[in-house]
């Protein structure tokens, strides 16, 4: 085992990455950030709890879950810190507690909480069993349908993982002075009391129940109450979603009021003032926690606002002195994935063009909007309307990409787990009886549709991903940062000079990850990069 001191630690990290470029191991990159900290990124690694969700599905990671898994012990027998029994009395008896692995498989408690940092022998001996679970993972890989492509999704899940952590690091250059003026334009002043606050709340309820009967009360923060006034005034809807609201724009100025008040409750309730205060620190930068799978199908999610910040705060996210932003955008990249998953050759075939839908638009012999919504809806269950009318036309044009998302709504419906293209397991309840209850066979059909979106959602977070780390590194030697992942989109913070060159790393990065995310695929991906200074400026 090589040596060096505590204070030269980071120097000879920095000096192995720099030389060497190792694929560094870890548990879990969330002890990571002080390499972060000390301005190491590494190139590539392997995150063992990263890819323990990838292999085992959900969110959970810890340490003794990761092991017990990789020796198909059970998670109720994992023991804790401090617990104390006959059984525990059982295992430990005559056993050098200076082993790491209990008699019965199971990581001591000890050593996860402190006892492997304790000397430079009891380091060497969980290095060792840190390999261990790196190569065991390596081996479960291998008994996977494609481990290849499980591989490659490990490495990039991976290292998703440290970005996340360079994120909640970097943050994102929000101008303070400038998102005080857009609340004041939508909530009004900061409030310098509850007293305050409470009184501008009234104010924006008031110019909303303006528009209603005299006398007539209504609590607009109560979905029940809003729907039976929208009825009274002849907009009978099944819900009160926004979206659902939008179409009767112009049947009733109540419904426009109350579009408007719900934006400015959002801003003034989630993204106010106190927002502002308790994320956006000294230096103008908007920090949250960020995860690279969201324990579910794969999707990267942040907290603070960073993944749901409304329209109308985006004028705000601003470039600092001397940088812009280049805005890379994915296009159309779930029915490009669809296409490749599935392996219809005449999805594929459409999937060859710069804009899939118009190809798909002239072989269904409809308008590409028309089209567009059709190939969407397939995707996520849509069987009434415009996509319900087109769902026949897609399955004679493309049987095979729509038995694909047949399949995976059986297999959700009768609650068997699934696999994404890039092998990450997404579980599903079991099926109980369907005599049971009614809202049994309605649970079922919603995990049915659960499992097709996952199928697909899940491998384009994978593919996105993939991208995203491959465009960190090659964008890094230019002094350009991600600060921003929001699902197909990327935000990257580069100094103006080298914008240009930035921005023509894009597409090729995108190439590059596909292949090898997707060897041999001949399915064209779309990223169309801007040099920006406001994301309300990206289009």
């Amino acid at each position: 085992m090589w040596q060096v001191p505590t204070t030269a630690a980071f120097a000879a990290i920095g000096e192995l990455e720099t030389h060497f470029r190792p694929r560094w191991v870890w548990w879990s990159a969330v002890s990571m950030a002080a390499l972060v900290e000390a301005d190491i990124r590494v190139a590539m690694c392997w995150d063992l709890a990263a890819v323990h969700r990838l292999l085992f599905g959900g969110w959970r990671a810890e340490t003794a879950l990761v092991w017990a898994a990789l020796h198909g012990l059970s998670e109720a027998s994992i023991p804790a810190m401090g617990q104390l029994g006959l059984l525990d009395a059982v295992v430990d008896e005559g056993v050098d507690v200076d082993n790491p692995v209990r008699p019965d498989g199971h990581i001591r408690p000890e050593w996860i909480s402190g006892r492997s940092q304790s000397s430079l022998q009891h380091l060497e001996v969980w290095a060792g069993i840190t390999l261990r679970a790196y190569l065991l993972q390596r081996e479960k890989i291998n008994e996977l349908a494609n481990p290849t492509v499980v591989r490659t999704t490990a490495h990039s899940e991976s290292l998703a993982e440290f970005l996340c952590i360079e994120l909640a690091h970097d943050g994102l250059p929000i101008d303070v002075p400038q998102a005080e003026r857009l609340l004041f334009a939508s909530v009004g002043p900061r409030p310098t009391s509850e007293t305050d606050a409470m009184a501008e709340s009234r104010k924006r309820d008031s110019i909303a129940l303006a528009h209603l009967p005299a006398g007539v009360a209504t609590d607009l923060r109560n979905p029940a109450q809003v729907r039976s006034m929208l009825r009274r005034i002849g907009v009978d809807v099944p819900d009160t979603r926004a979206g659902r609201l939008e179409a009767f724009r112009g049947v009733h100025p109540f419904v426009d009021a109350l579009l408007v008040w719900r934006k400015a409750e959002r801003l003034s309730t989630t993204y106010g003032y106190r927002w502002l205060d308790q994320h956006v620190g000294s230096d103008g930068r908007l920090r949250g926690a960020w995860t690279g799978s969201d324990g579910a199908a794969g999707r990267m999610t942040a907290q603070a606002g960073l993944h749901n910040l409304p329209a109308e705060l985006r004028e705000a996210v601003v470039a600092e002195d001397g940088f812009v932003f280049v805005h890379a955008d994915l296009g159309q990249i779930e029915p490009r994935v669809l296409a490749v998953v599935s392996g219809d050759e005449a999805l594929i075939s459409a999937a060859q063009q710069d804009d899939l839908y118009a190809p798909v638009a002239t072989r269904l012999k409809m308008e590409r909007a028309v089209a567009k919504v059709a190939v969407l809806g397939a995707m996520y269950g849509a069987t009434s309307g415009v996509a319900g009318e087109a769902l026949k036309g897609l399955e004679r044009a493309y049987p095979t990409a729509m038995k694909f998302l047949d399949d995976a709504y059986r297999t959700g419906l009768y609650g068997i787990d699934i696999r994404t293209y890039g092998g990450r397991l997404v579980r599903m309840q079991p099926q109980r009886a369907a005599s049971e209850v009614a809202e049994e066979r309605s649970a079922a059909a919603a995990q049915g549709r659960y499992a097709r979106n996952a199928m697909i959602q899940g491998a384009a977070a994978e593919l996105f991903k993939a991208w995203a780390v491959t465009l960190r590194g090659r964008v890094a030697p230019f002094g350009a940062r991600i600060v921003l992942c929001l699902h197909d989109e990327l935000l990257i913070h580069t100094p103006i000079g080298n914008a240009e060159a930035v921005a023509n790393l894009v597409e090729p990065a995108l190439h590059d990850a596909a292949q090898r995310w997707m060897p041999g695929s001949t399915v064209r991906y779309v990223a169309v990069a801007t040099m920006i200074e406001r994301w309300s400026d990206a289009k």
